[in-house]
């Protein structure tokens, strides 16, 4: 081998880099101590993007396509390099591709429990898991702050390093988008689209990725506020048990007084026709005296029934007649602190 040979050894005439892992993020194009001559081909495919380094500082960055290396198309290089007399000597940089596909279905979720300010239910602590898609948007800033001076930057370091970081970011857009616990835990994809751009506009600056998509699976929270939500739930239908307590009532009428329903019915029944009675004067409250003997009192009707009674007879919870006495719905009398239910307002409610 000449000396012309040997010269032209120790140069890179050509750049160039396939990936077939389909998960590394950055790479460092190994150039074994050899310079790049002048005019050397720089090959960049369609989902790369190049960027030079010249002793620490950031050079030039190229698109897809083919590049010929010299003073024209290089300048930030150029003035780093300091030459005074041209593009004509071969130089030492740093080549670092950049993968700029869509990354899919990256796993994230909260190691431990978030702790959220929520309208309704005070400070919950929340966890949190789903996917989300992203893709490299800023070489300079993903080198700088994710990747480093990684020589071969792969998806699951990207995983481990950004794990807690974008838990931090999530935390934060929830906070600023003020999105109630009961709606993370029943509308995850409106949930997540919401949060997206929020999450965008801390990670484009700040670490040169941009989320493509994020997706919330699951939120989940402590049992204690599960009990409450769930109760939560509970009495939003409350407002309708009129209108189910008047069907039992209704059926048990319907069947021969079957059933809780029918039970309730003829007790209610048998109260407002006694009441009936006394109001007319058909019934005293006395029964015929024995010969010789004073008047007897007739044993007093029950004229007052304790939610508990009502709600055993309906076969619905305490909690349910005492929300509909609340509500003034069924109408009651308080004495003290307890509830009681006259006859005549157990039929009215019933008819």
């Amino acid at each position: 081998m000449g000396l012309m040979d040997f010269i032209k050894g120790q140069f890179i005439e050509i750049i160039e880099w396939t990936d077939d892992s389909r998960d590394t993020l950055s790479f460092r194009w190994p150039d074994d101590d050899k310079e790049i001559k002048n005019g050397a081909q720089l090959i960049v495919r369609e989902s790369q993007q190049v960027q030079f380094i010249y002793v620490g500082q950031f050079g030039d960055t190229f698109n897809p396509g083919k590049h010929t290396l010299t003073t024209d198309n290089i300048p930030v290089l150029s003035r780093l390099q300091g030459w005074k007399y041209g593009f004509n000597s071969p130089f030492k940089a740093d080549v670092y591709y950049l993968n700029t596909r869509l990354f899919t279905g990256i796993k994230w979720g909260t190691s431990n429990p978030v702790m959220m300010r929520d309208k309704d239910f005070g400070i919950v602590r929340a966890r949190a898991f789903g996917t989300f898609d992203f893709r490299i948007v800023d070489s300079k800033v993903f080198l700088k702050e994710v990747a480093g001076s990684d020589q071969h930057f792969r998806l699951d370091e990207f995983q481990d390093t950004m794990r807690s970081r974008i838990v931090s970011l999530f935390s934060e857009a929830i906070a600023k988008a003020n999105i109630p616990v009961l709606d993370l835990a029943s509308r995850y994809s409106e949930v997540g689209a919401a949060i997206l751009p929020l999450l965008n506009e801390a990670t484009v600056p700040k670490y040169g990725i941009e989320f493509a998509s994020f997706i919330l699976e699951n939120v989940s929270v402590p049992p204690e506020v599960e009990a409450a939500i769930d109760k939560r739930s509970s009495m939003a239908a409350v407002g309708n048990l009129n209108d189910y307590v008047k069907f039992q009532m209704a059926q048990g009428l319907e069947h021969g007084g079957g059933g809780p329903g029918g039970a309730a019915a003829e007790i209610a029944m048998g109260f407002g026709m006694a009441n009936q009675m006394i109001n007319q004067g058909m019934l005293t409250g006395q029964t015929t005296p024995p010969a010789g003997g004073a008047p007897v009192q007739a044993a007093a009707t029950p004229a007052l029934l304790t939610p508990a009674q009502v709600a055993q007879q309906l076969g619905v919870s305490e909690a349910d007649v005492l929300a509909t006495l609340e509500a003034g719905d069924l109408k009651g009398k308080k004495i003290g602190t307890q509830w009681r239910i006259t006859a005549d307002a157990l039929a009215a409610y019933l008819k």
